[in-house]
C-alpha cells in the first residue's frame, strides 16, 4: 500500500526526489513549497520555486505558506492527514507540530556526510573546505538541526576540479533515488535509525557576498576550492586593472598550476596563471560582469593580461 507523502522543498534540487516519490506510486497529498518571489530588474514579476512549477505540472496540490507560525497553517498541515512528510531543501525552519503532524514523522535528504556539515550550504562547504568525498543521508527530522538519526546514506567523491555546480547535479539525482529506497523501506516496515556520532560535528553556514571575493594571498589549493565551491553561484570574484579603473571578473573554474610570484601576479606560462601565498591557480572559465561565460584563451583574446599584472 502506498504512503501518503506530503512533500516540502523549493530549489530545483528538491524537484528529481518529487518525481522519484510520485513515480514509486505513492499518494503526494500535498507540496509545500516557498511562496513566488519577485523576479525581473525592477521586480514587478513574480516567479514560482521550481517544485512549485514541478508540482503544478504533475497535477498536485501546492501551498506557499510564509512560515508555520499562524494557527491555520499548522491545522490544515495536519488536516492532510499523511503518513509521512519528505523535506528536501524547503528552506524553512519546521516547528515541532510539523515534525510531528504525520503519522511517521518528517525525514530530510541532506547533502552532507552527517554530523559533518549541518546546515544550509553543505555542498559548497565541503568544496570550500577541501574535502574528498561527500554524500547524501536520509534522516529523521527532530528539533535540533540536522540531528537526526540517519536511516540511509551514499557517499559520493568530491573530484579534485569538481565544482559546487557538478557536485550539486550529481547529489541532486543521488539523494532523489536514496528516497524513493527509503519510502520503500518505511512503507515495509523495515527502514533503520541509526543516532548520529557525537565527534565531527561542522557547520555549513549560509555563502554571503563579504566572502566571495578572491583572496589570492592564501595558498593556491584554498583559492582552487574557494573558486570551485562557489561555482556557478553566486560566484567567486577578483577584479583586473583596465585602463585607470578595476573591472570586477567572475571565476568560474580553475585548477590548480605551476610558479611563484608576487600574490594575484599573472605568471608567465600557461594562460592565465595567477601566483598565490603559495603556488598558483590557472583561471581556466571567466566572466567580466554582463558578458558571456568564456575560456582563458578566449578572455585573452579580448583582454591581453602581459605577465606581472596583478589581479586584486
Amino acid at each position: 500500500m502506498a504512503l501518503r507523502i506530503i512533500f516540502m522543498g523549493t530549489p530545483d534540487f528538491s524537484v528529481p526526489t518529487l518525481r522519484a516519490l510520485c513515480e514509486a506510486g505513492h499518494e503526494i497529498t500535498c507540496v509545500y513549497t516557498q511562496p513566488p518571489r519577485a523576479a525581473g530588474r525592477r521586480g514587478l514579476s513574480e516567479v514560482k520555486s521550481p517544485v512549485h512549477q514541478a508540482a503544478e505540472l504533475l497535477g498536485l496540490q501546492v501551498r506557499t505558506p510564509v512560515n508555520f507560525k499562524q494557527d491555520e497553517d499548522r491545522e490544515a498541515f495536519l488536516a492532510l492527514d499523511a503518513d509521512v512528510a519528505v523535506v528536501v531543501a524547503y528552506g524553512l525552519i519546521l516547528p515541532e507540530a510539523i515534525l510531528s503532524g504525520t503519522r511517521l514523522g518528517a525525514y530530510n535528504g541532506h547533502a552532507s556526510l552527517l554530523p559533518r556539515w549541518r546546515g544550509a550550504a553543505p555542498i559548497q562547504r565541503a568544496i570550500m573546505a577541501g574535502d574528498a568525498e561527500t554524500g547524501m543521508m536520509i534522516m529523521r527530522m527532530d528539533k535540533g538541526l540536522d540531528t537526526g538519526p540517519v536511516a540511509m546514506t551514499e557517499k559520493v567523491a568530491i573530484g579534485e576540479n569538481m565544482t559546487a555546480g557538478d557536485l550539486h547535479d550529481r547529489l541532486m539525482l543521488k539523494g532523489a533515488k536514496l528516497m524513493a529506497e527509503a519510502m520503500q523501506k518505511l512503507e515495509d516496515g523495515d527502514l533503520t535509525l541509526t543516532p548520529q556520532a557525537q565527534d565531527g560535528v561542522t557547520y555549513a553556514k549560509k555563502i554571503v557576498k563579504g566572502e566571495t571575493r578572491i583572496d589570492f594571498s592564501r595558498p593556491a589549493a584554498e583559492v582552487h576550492n574557494h573558486i570551485r565551491g562557489l561555482a556557478p553561484f553566486p560566484g567567486a570574484w577578483t577584479e583586473m586593472p583596465a585602463g585607470r579603473r578595476a573591472e570586477r571578473v567572475k571565476v568560474h573554474e580553475s585548477r590548480i598550476g605551476n610558479g611563484e610570484g608576487p600574490a594575484g601576479a599573472v605568471l608567465d606560462g600557461d594562460p592565465l596563471t595567477i601566483a598565490c601565498g603559495t603556488g598558483a591557480v590557472c583561471l581556466t572559465r571567466l566572466q567580466k560582469a554582463g558578458g558571456k561565460v568564456l575560456s582563458a584563451d578566449d578572455f585573452l583574446r579580448g583582454n591581453p593580461l602581459a605577465a606581472g599584472t596583478v589581479f586584486v
